[in-house]
């Protein structure tokens, strides 16, 4: 049976008064770097990233 993927990365942003946000959590590295790519394409002047989320 194969292995799941760790769904443990979220897309973050970064607004134009430096504020970091998470826009969507629970994520596979691939979706959210895939995610992330789709915002930045928009143009925005926000800054989106893949991001691997921190343990509790």
């Amino acid at each position: 049976m194969p292995e799941s993927p760790e769904r443990n990365w979220c897309v973050k942003r970064l607004d134009d008064n430096g504020n970091e946000f998470v826009l969507r959590s629970e994520l596979t590295r691939e979706e959210a770097e895939r995610l992330a790519a789709e915002y930045q394409a928009r143009g925005h002047k926000q800054s989106y990233w893949a991001s691997r989320m921190r343990p509790l």
